[in-house]
């Protein structure tokens, strides 16, 4: 005896099928994105000149997600390396500063003293009791990292959770960071370390 089956809903209708398929896919790729920004990585356009000549204006870059997710996941902030290039939620957005992220490097650590003086910046801790210069670490050379004159005159200690940060390029007032009004950034604040530039396509490079 031969039976005959009995389409189902979908197959009488392909169109709906189709849609519904269409629909799924792109609430995967929605999906998707949102959980890669999230914990994974980001994009940003860099923009204005306060990290040249490092970095410029319309630079495109990513930032690495993947450590600081891993910090959260064992509850723990996420304390990026001294020297590092991070991109940070801006404490003052929508207030003195209308940029939501602010890319700068990082100079020092909670309980660590901060100077500048005669354009010579210099972190003081208790491994380094007379002082030490971090930009001798990450300045490569004239035209990149940062600039030799660091422009104020400060003397802080930075708070517990918070670090101390600032742009490259700290000649007149190209920059502004934690010397001159910013303040330290809380570790909560921080979105990740900057790890690849993209664009220009021909100055691509890792971080």
């Amino acid at each position: 005896m031969e039976t005959v089956s009995t389409p189902s809903f979908l197959q009488r209708h392909p169109v709906l099928k189709d849609t519904i398929g269409l629909i799924g896919f792109i609430l995967a790729v929605v999906a998707g994105t949102i959980i890669l920004n999230s914990f994974v990585f980001r994009s940003y356009n860099v923009v204005g000149s306060s990290m040249e000549n490092t970095l410029r204006s319309d630079d495109r870059i990513i930032v690495n997600r993947v450590p600081v997710t891993l910090a959260h996941l064992q509850n723990k902030e996420y304390v990026p390396k001294r020297g590092q290039i991070i991109v940070f939620t801006n404490p003052n957005h929508n207030s003195i500063e209308k940029n939501q992220y602010i890319i700068k490097r990082v100079i020092a650590f909670e309980g660590e003293r901060v100077t500048v003086r005669d354009g010579v910046l210099t972190v003081y801790n208790d491994e380094h009791k007379n002082g030490f210069h971090p930009d001798d670490e990450t300045r490569k050379s004239d035209s990149e990292g940062p600039k030799q004159h660091t422009k104020g005159d400060i003397d802080v200690t930075v708070p517990e959770g918070e670090i101390f940060v600032s742009g490259d390029n700290r000649e007149n007032d190209n920059s502004y960071d934690s010397r001159n009004g910013l303040g330290t950034i809380p570790l909560y604040d921080v979105v990740g370390p900057a790890s690849f530039r993209f664009f220009p396509f021909n100055q691509i490079r890792f971080f």
